[in-house]
């Protein structure tokens, strides 16, 4: 989440200080640039992995500080929920033996948080959206409590200027809905890669980055499921654009960029393009603490860390973004990768970024004039269609040609991408190793997504929704576990929960949310239809507003028409017979209080609202499915045992 001493501004005074020493910050940026102040040698990369802590159940621990505390080790960090962390890796010169050395540091970092996680009966698990997530689990209060997150989630409300924010994604399934802060957000989690460049070099290898920004990603989709709806193949990249958008819908036409964003256009000269651009185009979100006047740094013979722009450019998010950084005295430039997700293994992400560091080295000598031979458009165009179908689309590429992701991948890609670690001496073994991954990624078609996707469809046949994705959970952390790439996963099935507990499982989990419902104003005749042709005996009664207001059963009606002076009258409302109120329960509540609330007040379904909304309801014929999940694991339990006698 970037640079952790800020503040928000105040008042205009704040705001007029910081744009002061951010337009400074770009002016030193420009001198440094024309002195040729920065580091050319050597080129290092880096990386930064995020994960989610789940518990025992497969869903968010919020158990960030703790973990973190006790583990007590620089290179781990906070992201925003309280359910996350991320690790830094240590930067690499870029060559020999650097990519496989970076997947052992990976791979040791997260050996040692597990290790520490388990003391808190909890578990790590990389995947770009962990699809056990919940609305409630996005909650402000499972904020990570430092002042950044807070100031963050508190500037973007301010510009929205609402209190609730839209989000709608449209897949196989579609999410509509509205939620209360952008703490939405902390739903994904992504695989950052760095490469450090040349100022010289930046312009090419940054429009490199935005050509092959959906090639990259088309063999690495890993998030197609979010609130139990198969969305996007990489559902994150619209849930981050959408989450954060400080943007208000308007009467008339005009052009406004979503601070989570592509980018407009190809980069012509230098890194300023960008940096300028931002802040032409983005009002200021957070200030800093520290910064300084960077011209006056400067002039004293100082290398500034130019503070202002860093913070500035940490609220802007590109999906290439420009970073610049001074490490032993020296200044230099990286390009962050941001659109590759975390997981399904480490060495799937490691394959994932030796495509694009290699592309980004191969392509440079072999396309110098790149940005003639490809329209800007394309290239962001190619970007969307992989994010929302992953292979299954037909790429414009270079001169306008037409090709098939897979084919651009095996036949043009790859190998550009080998060629360009090769030309950075990249020992042979690991650069093979990591393209046979990606290699058998698209010879299978089964990337992370298409993983879950399929699993969920197979799992779908036999069993619900929540257990559905819960198997999938569990299957991801089981695979994780055993190093194997996601292309040669088994698909998830239902005894991948075995030995997994089902004590807390909570009303959302099982909730109806396919809701037929009625208006108490409405004539009984249309409830009384609703419920028959759609087999129910319940069916709650909401306002315009989406609020409870009544609940009406099958019994009920059936005692009110059963007397005879109903008959005198003309029309019967749902008002008239509708229990006006009704029991209900929270989403966050367990199975276990509903089933007792059902138990001691002797009825047979429970609405569930957030607040006065409706969000569905939990009837008796749930609880059939529960036992039958509860009865179904014990046996496969008791099969178990039976074999290791």
């Amino acid at each position: 989440m970037g640079e952790q001493n800020v503040i928000l501004p105040r008042s205009q005074k704040d705001i007029q200080n910081f744009t002061k020493l951010l337009l400074n910050d770009t002016q030193a940026l420009e001198k440094m640039l024309f002195d040729q102040l920065f580091e050319l040698k050597p080129i290092r990369i880096g990386a930064e992995q995020e994960f989610n802590l789940i518990d025992k159940h497969f869903k968010p621990a919020c158990l960030n500080l703790e973990v973190l505390e006790k583990i007590n080790d620089e290179l781990f960090t906070t992201e925003l929920a309280r359910f996350n962390l991320e690790c830094n890796i240590p930067p690499l010169e870029f060559k020999g033996t650097c990519l496989t050395d970076m997947e052992k540091t990976i791979k040791g970092l997260l050996s040692k948080v597990q290790s520490v996680a388990a003391e808190f009966d909890t578990d790590i698990i990389m995947t770009g959206i962990l699809p056990t997530i919940r609305k409630s689990d996005v909650k402000l209060s499972n904020i990570t409590p430092i002042p950044r997150y807070k100031a963050l989630m508190e500037a973007i409300l301010n510009l929205r200027g609402e209190s609730s924010l839209p989000l709608n994604i449209r897949g196989i399934d579609e999410l509509m809905m509205r939620h209360s802060s952008p703490m939405i957000e902390a739903s994904n989690t992504g695989f950052q890669v760095h490469l450090q460049v040349t100022p010289d070099d930046f312009p090419l290898k940054y429009n490199i980055a935005q050509a092959i920004a959906g090639p990259a990603m088309a063999a690495a989709t890993n998030s197609p499921l979010l609130f139990g709806k198969r969305l996007w193949k990489e559902t994150r990249i619209a849930l981050f654009q959408q989450s954060v958008d400080t943007r208000v819908t308007k009467d008339h036409l005009r052009d406004r960029n979503a601070r989570v964003m592509f980018g407009n256009d190809w980069v012509r000269k230098s890194i300023l393009e960008i940096y300028r651009e931002d802040i032409m185009r983005f009002r200021i979100l957070l200030s800093t603490t520290l910064g300084k006047d960077s011209l006056k740094v400067l002039e004293k013979g100082g290398i500034p860390d130019l503070k202002a722009l860093q913070v500035h450019n940490s609220t802007v998010y590109r999906w290439n973004r420009p970073c610049y950084g001074v490490a032993g005295g020296k200044p230099h430039l990286r390009i962050e990768n941001r659109v590759l997700p975390a997981g399904p293994t480490v060495l799937d992400e490691m394959a994932n970024a030796s495509l694009w560091l290699g592309l980004l080295n191969g392509m440079s000598s072999e396309y110098p004039d790149l940005i003639e031979r490809m329209d800007f458009a394309d290239a962001k165009a190619n970007f969307l269609k992989v994010c929302r179908n992953g292979l299954d689309v037909t790429f414009t590429w270079l001169n306008g040609k037409k090709y098939n992701a897979a084919d651009l991948m095996k036949n043009e890609l790859i190998p550009l991408a080998k060629e360009g670690l090769k030309k950075q001496k990249i020992n042979p073994k690991d650069i093979n190793r990591y393209m046979d991954v990606l290699e058998g990624r698209i010879e299978t078609r089964k990337t992370g997504s298409q993983w879950m996707l399929d699993s969920y469809s197979k799992l779908l046949k036999t069993t619900t929704k929540d257990e559905a994705i819960l198997a999938i959970t569990a299957s991801t952390l089981k695979n994780q576990k055993t190093e194997e790439p996601v292309h040669k996963w088994p698909y998830a099935t239902v005894s991948d929960l075995e030995g997994s507990e089902f004590s807390s499982i909570t009303v959302e989990s099982f909730m109806t949310t396919d809701l037929l419902t009625v208006q108490k104003k409405d004539i009984i005749d249309l409830a009384v239809e609703m419920m028959s042709n759609g087999r129910i005996r319940y069916i709650p009664v909401e306002d315009e507003n989406g609020c409870l207001v009544g609940l009406l059963t099958s019994n009920r009606i059936i005692r009110y028409f059963s007397k005879k002076h109903i008959y005198k009258r003309k029309m019967v409302l749902v008002e008239d017979i509708m229990i006006k109120k009704p029991f209900t329960i929270s989403p966050d509540e367990t199975i276990e209080n509903a089933l007792k609330i059902m138990e001691t007040k002797v009825i047979g379904s429970l609405p569930v609202v957030q607040g006065d909304q409706l969000v569905g309801i939990i009837m008796e014929q749930d609880f059939l499915k529960i036992s039958s999940r509860l009865l179904n694991r014990l046996f496969a339990a008791n099969k178990i045992i039976e074999k290791k006698k």
